[in-house]
Parts: structure tokens; C-alpha cells; sequence
């Protein structure tokens, strides 16, 4: 298996790159893509990529190599997965504001289905394919009051959230689907957290899933799907180790644990497992400091090209590739106009000095597709490694 870290040779190449930039290991991305389908295969699960996580065109290109379908939060990425090719009857649109315009975009290119998320939302959906003359797919989107045991704002799947129908809701909504000649409700969708590292919520979702199925009678309103969502969490303190997840355990849990008819199709919505640990940002050292208490490194990278740790204190494995000398604690810092702008406060690096580059680890998801310019700062470059060649896009 080949090292995760680049050698010095592939550090010099580095040198004469800008700096800061993201840079992907597409033959990671492929070797993740590749088992997370096969392992989905076997039970006969359909994978829809969640574009939020990343849009790069070429992770983009890519993905769609294995016949993947897609998640879309906008019209935006609605617009840009046809663009890539993705056929229409893959893509799935969620979230709680889509605007008219959107689900126009959605019906004119009869995408496969409109994730609902509001009695209010059925509404205008069912409005705007009245005046177009054309029925739109739905599937609800269900709030089962499952903990995700996650941070507390990727946390989506309780009773009180913007996201989904509560369960006391449910009912009415189904109803209005099945009164409204302008919608056609196939199924219901669910989606609890991000970044859930136990497959103990999954299993008790499941459970949940088994009971709102039965009780609902969520068949006889013409159910015939179940979209399950994503969430599934990548190794950000040992992504060495556990550059994959483990998807074999993840699928064999819903196919062990899902109790709905066997002709009714299940669904998944992956992104950060997919994509998380292809990428990382690389970053130049442009100051230590001397605090009075604590050493500071600054870098060219800040929260406009990363922002999980100011978003949610989240926590990247850093790598100095310039220095393997010493050990020293510093808090690693970005040049942005905000005291909170902090990748990693007291965390060991070799001894590092202005010139070094830095490797900010796990940035395939949620990095590049969150970037900022704020500051007026410039959006970094993006470069690709596949195969032992380094390009740029």
C-alpha cells in the first residue's frame, strides 16, 4: 500500500507550485469510490453522490466513472451534475429552501425525484407542476428524533430542526400527496448527521425506519423508496490508517437491519465518506511568532480555504513535509482579519520556520467546496495526482 505523504522528491516538485492549493489523490478517490459501489452492489443499494461535499470538475468527472447518481441542495448543482453528464433520473434534490425557479429546473429535466422537507414546500412544489402541466416526483423528507451523536450543528434528524417533517406532521403530508393530482409520492427520505463515526445511530434509524414504514402504512400511499441519507464519518485523526471507511460493515447493517418490503428500492446519499481523504491543503509557513505563552505558526491558508475548524472546531491532522526535526507546540493560524481564523491550537510539529510547507490532511470534503473570498482573497488552484503524475486541471 502506498504511503499517504509524499516523499522528498514529490515535496521539491511542490516548491514551485502557489501556494496555498488543494491537492487530490485521485487513485485514493478511486480505490474509496470503487469499494463503497461494490459493497453498495451487493444488495442491490443505488448511491447518490452528495454534491455539497465537493464539485470539483475533475473529482466530478471521476465520480462519475462508476455510475453513481447525485444529491443536489440547489439549482446551481442541480444544473452543473447535467452539465457533467449525469443523467436526469439520478439526481435527487433536497433542502428546505428550493425557490421556484429551482423546481422549475428540477421538473423541466424530470430529475428523479424532489426531496420535501415542509407540508408548505408540497405545496409549492405541487403549485409550480400544476402551471407546468407536469406531475413532480416526491419522496418526504422524515425527521425519525434519532441522535446522530455528532456535533450539535451537523446534527439534522431530531424533532425541532429546519430540516424534514416531524413525525407528528407526517401524516398531513402524506395526505396532501395523495389528494394533489400534481404530485407523485414514491417514498420517504431520511437523513440524520454528518460525521457519525458509530454504526450504532444507523442501527437504531433503521429501527425507526421499520416502525414509521408500518405504522404509515407508508406502501398503500405508493411508497416504493427509501432514501437513507449519508453521514457516514472518515478518520481525522489517523487518515494513514483509515484512509477508507468501512463500508462493508456500514451496507450489511441496513441490509440486516431494514425490515420494508424486498421490492421497495434503497437509496443512499454519500459524499464526505467518498471524497474526504482524497484531498489536503497545502500551505506555506510565512511567520512563526513568539507569543507570550505560545509559539504561533502563520500560514498563506486560512479559513476562506478551510473552514470545518471555525465551523464546527474540527480537527485536521497537520504535517510539516519541509522539516522532520524536533518537536515543538504551536497554535497554527491563517492570515485572515479574525481572531477565530485557527486550524489547530497547541498541536506538535516538527520545528517549522517561514518556507515550510504544511500539510492540512482530510480536506476532500468540505473544504474546497466551502472556500471564501472574503479578505478579496484569491481562490486557491487545485492539483491532481493520479498514477504518479501531477497535473493541474
Amino acid at each position: 500500500m502506498k504511503s499517504y505523504f509524499f516523499n522528498l522528491s514529490q515535496m521539491l516538485d511542490f516548491t514551485s507550485i502557489k501556494t496555498p492549493f488543494y491537492l487530490y489523490d485521485l487513485d485514493l478517490l478511486e480505490e474509496t469510490v470503487s469499494l463503497a459501489s461494490k459493497e453498495s452492489s451487493k444488495y442491490g443499494f443505488f448511491i447518490h453522490y452528495a454534491v455539497k461535499a465537493n464539485y470539483n470538475p475533475v473529482i466530478f468527472r471521476n465520480i462519475k466513472k462508476f455510475d453513481l447518481g447525485v444529491d443536489c441542495v440547489s439549482g446551481n448543482e442541480v444544473r452543473k451534475s447535467l452539465e457533467h453528464g449525469f443523467p436526469s433520473n439520478g439526481i435527487v434534490f433536497a433542502g428546505v429552501g428550493k425557490t421556484n425557479e429551482e423546481i422549475v429546473l428540477a421538473l423541466e429535466n424530470d430529475i428523479f425525484c424532489l426531496n420535501c422537507e415542509s407540508l408548505e414546500e408540497l405545496e409549492v412544489v405541487a403549485e409550480v407542476a400544476e402551471r407546468m402541466k407536469k406531475p413532480a416526483r416526491v419522496a418526504l423528507r422524515v425527521n425519525p428524533s434519532v441522535d446522530a451523536n455528532t456535533h450539535r450543528l451537523i446534527t439534522t434528524g431530531m424533532d425541532e430542526n429546519k430540516f424534514g417533517i416531524s413525525l407528528h406532521h407526517l401524516q398531513n403530508a402524506l395526505e396532501y400527496c395523495k389528494s394533489s393530482p400534481n404530485l407523485e409520492f414514491i417514498g420517504l427520505h431520511f437523513h440524520i448527521g454528518s460525521q457519525i463515526t458509530s454504526l450504532e445511530p444507523y442501527r437504531n434509524l433503521c429501527n425507526k425506519v421499520n416502525h414509521i414504514w408500518k405504522k404509515f402504512d407508508i406502501q398503500n400511499y405508493g411508497g416504493r423508496l427509501l432514501n437513507m441519507g449519508g453521514g457516514l464519518g472518515i478518520d481525522y485523526n489517523d487518515p494513514e490508517k483509515n484512509r477508507i471507511p468501512d463500508f462493508k460493515s456500514f451496507f450489511a447493517l441496513f441490509y440486516n437491519n431494514l425490515r420494508v418490503p424486498p421490492e421497495v428500492k434503497v437509496h443512499f446519499e454519500l459524499g464526505r465518506s467518498l471524497v474526504g481523504q482524497c484531498g489536503r491543503l497545502v500551505t506555506k509557513v510565512l511567520y512563526t511568532k513568539q507569543g507570550e505563552n505560545k509559539k504561533f505558526v502563520i500560514t498563506d491558508a486560512g479559513m476562506t480555504e478551510l473552514m470545518r475548524p471555525v465551523l464546527y472546531q474540527a480537527v485536521h491532522r497537520i504535517i510539516n513535509i519541509s522539516s522532520q526535526y524536533g518537536r515543538e507546540i504551536y497554535d497554527v493560524a491563517g492570515p485572515i482579519c479574525e481572531t477565530s481564523d485557527i486550524f489547530a491550537k497547541d498541536t506538535v510539529l516538527p520545528f517549522t520556520s517561514r518556507g515550510h510547507l504544511l500539510q492540512i490532511l482530510s480536506c476532500g470534503a468540505y473544504a474546497e467546496s466551502m472556500t471564501l473570498n472574503f479578505n478579496l482573497r484569491q481562490k486557491p488552484d487545485s492539483i491532481y495526482i493520479s498514477q504518479g503524475e501531477i497535473f493541474s486541471s
